[in-house]
């Protein structure tokens, strides 16, 4: 019987590692996604490091070194590699420490409207009828806003804030999620395996839950990738507008509103924040791409 069981566990193992590596075969197919994946590692590993790779306090003032110019420029110097802002803060340090809030951000924001939008889209796909049509129209009435402009009244109702941000966002994303989900769920509930399930005698809960959301996952992973990219997008645009973050935190949106009067006159405070919110969302829409390549199975056929 011992044996029986570790042959078991064995070929177990043995399928997993055959899944991980057709996943990477299919996923390292694409150039960009694994660049994007390079970079998006990057980024983490700055974040987690962020105290011990930044050479000063993100928020420690210089007024007498203010609007100093990057190493290379004629005025610049080696102490401030990028430069400073206009009240004399090191635009590196700024930099490294706003990649935490960033993927923060986008962690938190994708986990609450991912898990938000799973539930509404199990319930409406698996019990239609009335609470279907519930659902999804108040699903369909936030779509029917821009979602910017929805985040920005949602935010001046609750109040400016990160925390505050990071809610409206989530609220205005998880739609997306809802029908994803609705419509793998409606397409699932009609297979043989569901039909089974429920004539042995499995209740709702867990034929929703573990029945049919594992073979749902798919296209919402990769939905939460590039809910990803578009949290950390409007999290910019909020604090651009001075409805996220609030200064000093050294988030990038919130940089790029501060140094908005310096555009002209000092192009490091603008350009930085901005090309790291370019790079990160361009990794992150590679790395979606990526995914979705190697886990539709028409694209793998093709």
């Amino acid at each position: 019987m011992t044996d029986q069981v570790s042959v078991a566990a064995a070929q177990r193992k043995r399928v997993r590692l055959q899944m991980i590596a057709e996943f990477w075969h299919y996923f390292s197919r694409s150039k960009g996604a694994v660049i994007g994946l390079a970079i998006i590692v990057v980024l983490v590993l700055i974040a987690i490091f962020a105290p011990f790779l930044a050479p000063h306090d993100p928020n420690a003032q210089n007024v007498a070194m203010r609007l100093t110019p990057p190493v290379w420029e004629a005025k610049g110097t080696a102490t401030y590699l990028l430069g400073t802002d206009a009240v004399g803060r090191d635009m590196l340090s700024r930099l490294i420490y706003g990649s935490r809030y960033s993927l923060l951000i986008g962690l938190v924001v994708v986990t609450i409207a991912l898990v938000f939008g799973i539930v509404l889209g199990l319930l409406a796909g698996y019990f239609r009828g009335w609470v279907d049509v519930a659902i999804m129209r108040v699903m369909d009435v936030i779509l029917a806003f821009p979602p910017l402009l929805l985040a920005l009244v949602l935010v001046a109702v609750l109040g400016p804030g990160l925390v505050n941000a990071m809610l409206a966002i989530a609220l205005v994303l998880q739609p997306h999620f809802a029908r994803l989900t609705r419509a793998a769920v409606m397409g699932e509930s009609r297979r043989e395996y569901v039909i089974s399930a429920r004539v042995a005698g499995a209740r709702n809960g867990r034929l929703m839950f573990k029945t049919i959301l594992p073979n749902c996952l798919s296209p919402l992973i990769v939905q939460g990738t590039l809910s990803f990219s578009d949290a950390i997008l409007n999290a910019a645009a909020l604090g651009f507008l001075g409805m996220g973050a609030q200064p000093p935190t050294p988030e990038w949106g919130t940089m790029l509103a501060e140094a908005r009067e310096f555009i002209l006159s000092a192009w490091w405070v603008v350009t930085f924040p901005g090309l790291a919110i370019l790079i990160t969302v361009l990794a992150i829409n590679l790395v979606g791409d990526g995914l979705r390549d190697a886990l539709d199975p028409k694209l793998k056929r093709s």
